[in-house]
């Protein structure tokens, strides 16, 4: 299944509350921590809404 190399790369201070929420639901808090997420709608979502602030990568 295919995945998500999600790394929050820019700070949160300062950020509307629903991105800060977006972010935390993905597993991320601090700038440079990693996540991997499955590749569905929902986590396509999150990712469009806070791309900003993240390095995507997608592995098989």
């Amino acid at each position: 299944m295919a995945t998500y190399k999600i790394k929050l790369v820019k700070s949160l201070n300062g950020r509307l509350k629903k991105h800060i929420a977006t972010a935390e639901s993905l597993g991320l808090r601090k700038i440079g921590q990693v996540t991997v997420q499955p590749d569905n709608e929902m986590t396509t979502g999150k990712i469009r809404q806070i791309g900003y602030l993240l390095e995507v990568t997608k592995e098989d």
